[in-house]
C-alpha cells in the first residue's frame, strides 16, 4: 500500500486532500496542516522553505511516504526547488495557479487570479506567467489580485470576514480588468472553500478553475498506479500543528471525514 503525504499551511489543502481521495482511494494519505504557522502567504522565503523541510522530513521519518503532494501555493512557489534538491529520491508534486488551464478555457484572453501575495510574488509565479503568454496564439491578459487575510478567515471559518473580503478582492478584480474576465483562477487551496461566494460576485459568465484534480491525476501518475484495481477507501491520518479540534471540524465540514486529528509539535 502506498502513502502520500501531504501539507499545506492550515486546512486549505483538504480541497487538494478532497480530490486525492477520489482519485486514489486505495493509498493511505497523511495530511499535515502546518496551522501553528499559517498563513504561509505572508512569511518570508527562509520561513517557509524552514517549514516545509521540517515537515517533509517529519513525514519521511515517521510515515515513511512513498510520495509528497504539497498542496500549498506559496509552498510551491518558494520552497519546492529547495525539497526537491533535498530528497531527490521522493516523488513531489506541487500546485500551482491553473493559469495553462484557464488559458485553453478563456474567449476573452482576459483571466483574473485570485491567490497570495507570496505567490503573486514568486519568482517560478513570473516563470510561468511569463512562459505561457510567449507562447500564446493571442494576446493573454493575467489581471493579478492579492487576498491578503483571505486564507486567515477560511482557516478560522469566519463567515463574516470571508464574505467581506471575497467582496473586496473581486472588485479590485474587476477594477483592474482592461476587459471582460471570462475566467478566474483560484491560486490558493483555500479559496475553493470560499468558491461559492466568488461565484455569486462574479457572476454565471465567470468560470472558476481550481487545481486540484490535476494535482490528483499528477500523483496517480508518479506513483505509477495507473493499472491499480486497490479501491478499497482508506480513512486519512490528520495531524495539525496549531488546534486539531480546526482540522477535524474543518475535514468534517468539507470532506465529510469523522477522523479527529492529531496534534503535532514540530
Amino acid at each position: 500500500m502506498n502513502t502520500v503525504g501531504v501539507f499545506d499551511s492550515g486546512v486549505g489543502g483538504l480541497s487538494v486532500l478532497r480530490a486525492l481521495l477520489a482519485e486514489l482511494p486505495g493509498v493511505r494519505f497523511v495530511y499535515v496542516a502546518d496551522s501553528a504557522y499559517a498563513p504561509y502567504g505572508e512569511r518570508t522565503v527562509a520561513e517557509v522553505t524552514e517549514r516545509s523541510e521540517r515537515i517533509t522530513t517529519w513525514l519521511r521519518h515517521t510515515h515513511h511516504i512513498d510520495a509528497l503532494v504539497v498542496a500549498c501555493n506559496t509552498a510551491t512557489a518558494l520552497a519546492i526547488d529547495s525539497l526537491r534538491a533535498t530528497h531527490p529520491d521522493l516523488p513531489i508534486v506541487g500546485v500551482e495557479p491553473a493559469l495553462k488551464p484557464a488559458a485553453a478555457m478563456s474567449h476573452t484572453r482576459h483571466i483574473g487570479v485570485l491567490a497570495t501575495r507570496g505567490t503573486l510574488n514568486s519568482e517560478r509565479f513570473a516563470r510561468l506567467r511569463a512562459q505561457l503568454e510567449s507562447v500564446a496564439s493571442s494576446p493573454l491578459h493575467f489581471i493579478c489580485q492579492p487576498c491578503d487575510g483571505l486564507a486567515d478567515a477560511i482557516e478560522r471559518d469566519d463567515l463574516q470576514t470571508q464574505q467581506a473580503l471575497c467582496e473586496r478582492y473581486v472588485t479590485a478584480l474587476r477594477d483592474k480588468a482592461p476587459g471582460d474576465m471570462d475566467t478566474v483562477v483560484l491560486g490558493c487551496t483555500h479559496y475553493p472553500f470560499a468558491a461559492d461566494a466568488m461565484a455569486q460576485l462574479l457572476g454565471p459568465g465567470v468560470a472558476l478553475i481550481d487545481t486540484g484534480e490535476a494535482v490528483a491525476r499528477r500523483t496517480r501518475d508518479v506513483l505509477n498506479m495507473s493499472g491499480t484495481n486497490d479501491t478499497a477507501a482508506r480513512a486519512p491520518v490528520l495531524v495539525s500543528t496549531g488546534d486539531p479540534t480546526t482540522l477535524s471540524l474543518a475535514a468534517r465540514r468539507w470532506l465529510g471525514l469523522p477522523t479527529c486529528a492529531e496534534k503535532l509539535v514540530t
